[in-house]
C-alpha cells in the first residue's frame, strides 16, 4: 500500500474506515523486518498518525489494529521518534493497562484488578505489551522514557495479579519487565527496593510452578505420574526466571535478602526436579536455574540438599542429592553437546565449583560420582567416556574460560591438593591450572577443607610407582634409544640439543623457565639467581 495513501486517509477516516485501512497494511506487512530507507519519514509520519488515533475514543477493535500496526512500525528503530515521547509511552502504557506515570500503589493494583475483560480487550493488552517490548528494545530514548514515567511501578502493580493472568498478558508482562531490567541496570535498584520485584517474581513463579510448600525452604516433591509443565506455563516461567537474573546480578543484599534468596533457590529445586514438554525445554529451564542460582550467596545453596521432610542419604549427613545429581547431568549433557562451551558449560561448572568449595556433603556426593577411587591406570586420564575423562579433556581446551573453569571444579573436588589432583589428571593436563596458582612446587590452594581421607583402591597402590607423574598412566615400557650408545656418541648428541635450545632462546622462539621457591614461574637466570640472592641477603644481615 501506498503510505502517503494512508495517511492522507487517515487525518478524515472514521474508526471503523481506519480499522479497515490498516488491517490491509498490517496484512502485507505482517512478515516485513527489513524496511526501504527511503520511506523513513513516512513511516515515522505514520507512528504519529497512529498514536493520535490511539489517544482519540476508539472501539479496542480499531485499537488493537492501530497497535498491530505499531508493533509493525516499531521493529525499525529508525522511526520510533514519535512513540518514544512522554505522550507515546502514556498511551501505549494505558492500553497495557500498566497505568504508567501514576501515583500512588493502591490505585494502581485497583486498576488492575477491574472487572474481567472481554476477549477483544484482552487483545489490545496484549499487543501494547508487544509494542511496548519492542519500543524499549529498540529506542534508547523509550527505555530513558520508560525511567520517567515509572514504568516499573505499573509492571510491578500488574505482577501483584499474576494469578489472574491469561498467557499472552502475563508472557509480555514479564518479557517487558526482563528487558527494562537489562538495558537499564538503574532501575534494578527501583525494583528490588520501591517495588519489592524479588518477592513479586518469586510468588509468579511459585504459582506457575504449582510449588506447594512443606517446610520453610521445602517443596513438596512433584507427583512422578503427574503431566510435564505445559508450554505456556514453561513460557512464563523462564521470562520470570530471566527478570530475576537480572535483578539479582552482582547484587549481595543484606540480612533481609537472605529469605528471599532461599526461598528462590527452594524454588529453582523445585524447577529442577520437574519436566516439560520436550526434553529441549526441559534443559533451557535447567540452564536458567543455573544462570540464576549463581548469582545467588553461595550459602544458600544448602537449600538444595537440606530437606527434613523428604529425607536424605545417611551416607551424606542425611542430605538429599536429587538436585545436585540433575545438576550433574545437566553438565554431562552440556559437555556431550560438545559445542558452546562458554555460554552453555561454563555455568553449571562454576556452580558445582563453589557448591563443593562451600558444602562439604556437596564435595563428597560429587567427587564419588566424577572422581571414584582409581583402578585401571593403564588409560591416560583424558581418554575414555567418563566424566573425569571428559572434564580431563576440557582442561586443555583453545578456550582459556572453560578450561580454567574445567581444571578449577576438579582441583576443589580434590580439597585443593597439587598431588591429589595429579593423581587424577596427570601434570600435563593440570599444568596450566597449576602455573595460574603458583602451585607448580606442590601444595595446597587457600581454602580449608575437612580432613576426611582420601582412600587409594589396592589396584593404584600397586600400579603408583609405575606411573608416569606428566601422563598420569602407566606406560608400556619402550626401547631406551641411547642403550647402544657409545659414551662419546651420548655427549655429541647431548650438545646438539644444547646447541638447539640455545638457538631457539636466542631467537626467542622458546624462553627457558623455572619454578620459583613459591612455586610461581620465573625466567631461568632468575630462578638460579634467587638463592643466591637470597643466601647474599641473609650474610649481610
Amino acid at each position: 500500500m501506498d503510505l502517503n495513501n494512508i495517511l492522507s486517509q487517515l487525518e478524515t477516516a472514521n474508526g471503523e474506515d481506519i480499522d479497515k485501512l490498516l488491517q490491509q497494511y498490517n496484512r502485507e506487512n505482517s512478515h516485513t523486518f527489513a524496511f526501504e530507507q527511503k520511506e523513513e519519514a513516512l513511516r515515522s509520519k505514520l507512528c504519529q498518525s497512529v498514536l493520535t488515533v490511539l489517544g482519540r475514543q476508539v472501539q479496542p477493535s480499531c485499537q488493537k489494529t492501530c497497535l498491530e500496526t505499531l508493533r509493525i512500525l516499531s521493529r525499525d528503530k529508525r522511526v520510533l521518534a514519535p512513540v518514544a515521547t512522554r505522550e507515546g509511552m502514556l498511551i501505549l502504557g494505558g492500553m497495557a493497562r500498566l497505568h504508567a506515570g501514576e501515583e500512588g500503589g493502591d490505585t494502581n493494583e485497583k486498576s488492575c484488578q477491574e472487572d474481567a475483560q472481554s476477549e477483544e480487550e484482552e487483545r489490545v493488552v496484549v499487543e501494547a505489551l508487544k509494542c511496548l517490548c519492542n519500543v524499549v528494545y529498540n529506542s534508547p530514548a523509550a527505555q530513558q522514557v520508560s525511567v520517567d514515567v515509572q514504568l516499573a511501578h505499573g509492571l510491578c502493580a500488574s505482577l501483584r495479579t499474576a494469578c489472574t493472568w491469561h498467557h499472552e498478558v502475563g508472557l509480555f508482562t514479564l518479557r517487558l519487565l526482563f528487558l527494562l531490567s537489562a538495558l537499564r541496570p538503574d532501575v534494578r535498584g527501583v525494583l528490588r527496593r520501591e517495588c519489592h520485584a524479588l518477592r513479586l517474581l518469586s510468588e509468579v513463579l511459585e504459582n506457575t510452578l504449582d510449588v506447594r510448600w512443606v517446610g520453610p525452604y521445602e517443596a513438596a516433591r512433584p507427583d512422578p505420574q503427574a503431566l510435564p509443565m505445559p508450554a505456556e506455563d514453561n513460557e512464563r516461567a523462564m521470562e520470570a526466571l530471566k527478570a530475576l537474573f537480572n535483578l539479582t546480578l552482582s547484587y549481595t543484599g543484606g540480612e533481609e535478602d537472605d529469605h528471599q534468596f532461599r526461598l528462590i533457590a527452594a524454588i529453582l529445586r523445585h524447577l529442577l526436579m520437574l519436566k516439560t514438554e520436550t526434553e529441549d525445554k526441559t534443559e533451557e529451564a535447567h540452564s536458567h536455574a543455573v544462570n540464576l542460582l549463581n548469582n545467588l550467596p553461595v550459602s544458600c545453596l544448602d537449600v538444595l540438599i537440606d530437606l527434613p521432610v523428604q529425607g536424605g542419604q545417611e551416607k551424606y549427613g542425611g542430605k538429599n542429592m536429587d538436585a545436585v545429581q540433575k545438576l550433574l547431568d545437566f553438565m554431562e549433557k552440556r559437555i556431550d553437546k560438545g559445542s558452546n562451551y562458554k555460554e552453555g558449560l561454563t555455568p553449571v561448572l562454576s556452580l558445582l565449583t563453589e557448591g563443593s568449595r562451600y558444602h562439604r556433603e556437596i564435595r563428597r556426593y560429587i567427587k564419588a560420582q566424577v572422581l571414584p577411587p582409581l583402578k585401571d591406570v593403564k588409560i591416560r586420564p583424558e581418554i575414555g567416556t567418563t566424566t573425569r575423562n571428559k572434564l580431563v579433556r576440557l582442561m586443555t581446551h583453545v578456550d582459556m574460560g572453560v578450561k580454567q573453569t574445567a581444571a578449577e571444579f576438579l582441583f576443589v573436588l580434590c580439597k585443593e591438593s597439587v598431588d591429589n589432583l595429579l593423581k587424577y589428571t596427570g601434570y600435563g593436563n593440570a599444568a596450566g591450572l597449576l602455573v595460574a596458582r603458583g602451585l607448580l612446587a606442590g601444595g595446597r590452594g587457600e581454602t580449608q577443607y575437612s580432613e576426611d581421607e582420601d582412600s587409594d583402591t589396592e589396584e593404584y597402590k600397586t600400579a603408583k610407582p609405575f606411573i608416569n607423574p606428566i601422563t598420569g598412566h602407566v606406560e608400556e615400557p619402550m626401547p631406551n634409544p641411547i642403550e647402544e650408545m657409545t659414551e662419546e656418541q651420548k655427549e655429541c648428541e647431548a650438545q646438539k640439543l644444547v646447541n638447539m635450545f640455545d638457538m631457539l632462546s636466542r631467537q626467542n622462539v622458546i624462553r627457558p623457565m623455572g619454578v620459583r621457591p613459591d612455586g610461581t614461574l620465573a625466567p631461568l637466570e632468575e630462578t638460579l639467581c634467587d638463592p643466591h640472592e637470597d643466601n647474599s641477603e641473609s650474610d649481610s644481615d
